[in-house]
Parts: structure tokens; C-alpha cells; sequence
């Protein structure tokens, strides 16, 4: 009887190792399987976002009278959604750097944002108050000259700015008398040649600098 009481237990103990060896080898296959479909899921997410991206599909119209969150095509809201913009292409790569090095101050050439919502870009005459007589024998600067004599304005494009969807209404004056730098929103451009996107503009970056400076976060803020 102890015999076989004996050989029983082996017997039982060997099926209760294979049992565990099998659940384990199901669940290692079930974690593979998983594996493969998430991959496989994002792999064909972004298929169809770059898809979207390079053939510009058309959503349904909505009304131009009431604003909506909603992009103009497909191709518009991938782009949004994976933060994909444009670098801005200058027509000529104005050097920040170099006139910062200069002592130039941002609204020397930038002169509404201290009164409105807009710094605006400089107008070709700006850039002439100087370069009337200043490294007016620079090769860029002989295009700038070139520009002014012709009595056309600088096609300069702009690098930050919200997107139509994003319905903020951003107003550069109020930050400036609060003492905000410019670095704060735009980078470090006194290390920069031409100017950059650096600082990316999402809401957590708006949220967390008004929180830091006491501002209000209050939504109509800035979406009004």
C-alpha cells in the first residue's frame, strides 16, 4: 500500500509540473499573440495616418459660422495629432544671434508687441533704418537692399503661432508687461541663426507657466 501510495504521488506530481509548464507555455504564446497585434495595430495607425498625411482626404463640411474643433481634411488632423508642423523655409536666413550680439532688442524689429496681440514681422523699411549704411556690402544684406528698391516686402514666414483648431487667442502685449521673456516662448535665440520652432505651445506649457507666475488658468483666458 505504501508503494503504491508512493508511485501515485509521483504521478501526481509529474502532471501538476506539466500542468504549470503548459499554462505557462499558453500564456507565454497568448503575451506573443497580444505582442503581435498591438505592433501590428500601431504598425497600421500609422500607415493610415501617413496615408491620410499624403493624400488629403476630405471630411464632411462643416459651417465657417461657428468654430469647431475639426480639421479642414484628414491629412490636417494626423498632423495636428502627431504634432507634425512645417519648418518655416526664410527667404533669406536672417541671423538672430548676430544682432542680438549686437545689442539689438527684440522690439527694435518686432515694434507692436508691446501694444497688441501680433509681433509683427518687421517690414522691409525696418530693415533699412539701419542697412542704408550699415554692412550694406554683406551679400544679404544686397538682398535685402534688393527687396527695398523694388519696393517689395520680405515674404519672411512665420515659425510659432497656433493652429485654427486650437482657438486660442494668444495677446503678446500682456505678457510683456509681466515681464515675460522672450526665451520663455521662443527659445534661446540668441544661439540661433535662423529661428526656430524649440518651444512646443501645447496647453501643459500655457497651464504650468500661469501656475508658476500666479496667472489666471480660468478657459476663457485664452479661448474666448
Amino acid at each position: 500500500m505504501q508503494r503504491f501510495t508512493a508511485g501515485h504521488a509521483e504521478i501526481a506530481g509529474s502532471a501538476l509540473g506539466f500542468s504549470r509548464r503548459s499554462r505557462r507555455s499558453r500564456r507565454s504564446r497568448r503575451s506573443r499573440r497580444l505582442m503581435w497585434v498591438s505592433s501590428h495595430a500601431w504598425a497600421c495607425a500609422a500607415a493610415l495616418a501617413l496615408g491620410a498625411i499624403a493624400c488629403g482626404t476630405q471630411p464632411a463640411q462643416v459651417s465657417s459660422s461657428v468654430f469647431t474643433p475639426a480639421h479642414r481634411t484628414t491629412a490636417e488632423a494626423a498632423r495636428d495629432y502627431f504634432g507634425i508642423r512645417p519648418k518655416a523655409e526664410q527667404p533669406i536666413p536672417f541671423p538672430h544671434k548676430t544682432h542680438i550680439a549686437k545689442k539689438a532688442e527684440c522690439v527694435d524689429c518686432h515694434e507692436s508687441v508691446e501694444k497688441g496681440p501680433i509681433a509683427g514681422i518687421p517690414g522691409v523699411k525696418t530693415c533699412m533704418i539701419c542697412h542704408s549704411q550699415i554692412a550694406i556690402d554683406k551679400p544679404l544684406i544686397k538682398r535685402v537692399t534688393d527687396y527695398s528698391e523694388k519696393g517689395i516686402e520680405i515674404p519672411w514666414q512665420r515659425v510659432y503661432g497656433f493652429t485654427r483648431e486650437a482657438h486660442v487667442r494668444f495677446n503678446h502685449a500682456p505678457h510683456v508687461r509681466a515681464g515675460v521673456a522672450c526665451a520663455t516662448c521662443h527659445g534661446d535665440l540668441a544661439n540661433q541663426t535662423v529661428a526656430e520652432r524649440v518651444v512646443d505651445h501645447n496647453m501643459g506649457f500655457c497651464v504650468n507657466c500661469h501656475k508658476s507666475k500666479n496667472a489666471s488658468n480660468d478657459c476663457l483666458t485664452c479661448h474666448y
